[in-house]
């Protein structure tokens, strides 16, 4: 669920061409008529009406915010949905208990209560401006103020609120800055930033998202003044921030700016690889391949085995993920894009470390995005799969009386020339290479 000085993330949307700064921030006076969320499928859902049906009463005390209001006007999937109310955390959890829900105080400083209704969680936060932030914490009062509220979260886009019926209510001109692929600050951008340094990375994050165009000019030269701050923040949130950022639709344009501006080392704490990573993008969207995090972050920051220790060190990565990472410092494989390598490589890594390393290699390469022959080892794995090596050491036993290592030895060079010879020959044939071999 969201933190809760800022709304759930979801799921990336538009796909815009530039990310140029403009040359302003400035928000068009025009205000499109705002939609209605009614035909909603997630307000609809019986979980989402009976916890709006215990919040509410003869004035609206209770909206969606943020995410999934956001994620819906934009057509896209909704999973999570958070909830803003009016009343405060011990009335929600009284009205939640008498409607037979289950309600658990997991933030009641922050006014936050997680609300389950049939197994679903529901974050439901009391109206609340902050008195005083320090870092990501603050002190809050609540308050009845919708305006308030909305007034101390992130950008306009995310203070977007719906109600039960789907009426949605816009306090600052999120809608219209929606519609128009703009992520701005609410209030001055420097004091946003403030009260939680990561928001300089969500507003990279929420262009590579959300955003069309140019970056907000405001927002931008707020998060070089601030940088400082980026090393204030825990690896474990700056690599989650990362990772998002990185497989949304626009990373490219994102990633761009974030070198353009220095921010990228500061957060790397390295040198990055931009034209590499560029390329990846490119490969990926040829082939029509979903994004993977770890492999664009290989892409752009990993030059040596050292890099990838270094940022699995950094982020607190997986075992897996440090594997993966690993791959973009092996050196270029030369005798790619070959057919014949491509399916001794296969064999070896196994399917998903092979195209890991192929499009790192083909990124590597100066070989167009367009080449068939890379295009074909790429996707060797999906038409060609290994052969199992037909050998095992009760084979080898039968043939005489040999030690464990010499057993081991044999079947090694056995493979070796199976291997070498394109995977041809069968167990009868092996069979004989191996007494062969045994004799002398």
């Amino acid at each position: 669920m969201a933190e809760h000085d800022d709304t759930q993330d979801a799921p990336s949307g538009k796909v815009p061409p530039s990310g140029k700064v403009p040359p302003s921030g400035t928000v068009p006076p025009e205000k499109p008529a705002l939609p209605s969320l009614k035909a909603a499928p997630w307000l609809a859902r019986p979980e989402t009406t009976r916890v709006f049906a215990a919040l509410s009463g003869e004035t609206v005390a209770t909206r969606a915010v943020g995410g999934a209001v956001r994620d819906a006007l934009l057509g896209l999937p909704v999973t999570d949905v958070d909830l803003a109310t009016r009343l405060l955390p011990e009335e929600v959890i009284s009205r939640a208990r008498s409607a037979n829900l289950k309600a658990i105080p997991t933030g009641i400083a922050h006014g936050t209560v997680t609300v389950v209704a049939d197994g679903v969680s529901f974050e439901v936060t009391t109206l609340r401006c902050d008195v005083e932030t320090h870092g990501r914490h603050a002190t809050v009062a609540f308050t009845d103020d919708w305006a308030e509220d909305a007034a101390r979260r992130d950008f306009t886009i995310n203070a977007l609120y719906a109600e039960a019926d789907g009426t949605l209510f816009d306090p600052l001109g999120g809608y219209p800055d929606l519609l128009a692929g703009r992520v701005r600050f609410i209030g001055d951008p420097a004091a946003r930033i403030r009260e939680d340094y990561l928001r300089i990375l969500r507003f990279f994050r929420f262009n590579a998202a959300y955003g069309e165009g140019a970056f907000d000019a405001d927002g931008l030269m707020a998060c070089v003044r601030e940088r400082e701050g980026l090393r204030r923040l825990s690896a474990e949130r700056v690599a989650n921030e990362l990772k998002r950022l990185l497989v949304a639709p626009r990373a490219r344009e994102a990633v761009s700016v974030l070198f353009a501006y220095g921010l990228l080392c500061d957060v790397l704490a390295s040198v990055p690889r931009a034209p590499r990573f560029e390329r990846l993008v490119e490969i990926e969207a040829t082939l029509d391949r979903e994004p993977n995090a770890i492999l664009r972050l290989a892409a752009l920051a990993v030059f040596v085995s050292e890099d990838a220790k270094r940022l699995g060190r950094r982020f607190k990565l997986s075992n897996a993920d440090q594997a993966l990472l690993a791959l973009g410092a092996a050196p270029f494989d030369d005798d790619l894009p070959q057919e014949a390598a491509a399916k001794r490589k296969l064999y070896r890594l196994g399917a998903d470390a092979y195209v890991s390393r192929v499009m790192l290699a083909w990124a590597t390469s100066d070989a167009p995005v367009s080449d068939p022959a890379w295009q074909l080892v790429a996707t060797l794995a999906e038409r060609w799969e290994p052969p199992v090596f037909p050998l095992r050491g009760p084979d080898i036993t039968a043939l005489g009386d040999f030690s464990g290592p010499e057993i081991g030895t044999l079947l090694r060079e056995i493979e070796q020339r199976w291997i070498a010879g394109g995977f041809a020959e069968d167990r009868e044939g092996l069979l004989v290479l191996a007494r062969e071999l045994a004799s002398t």
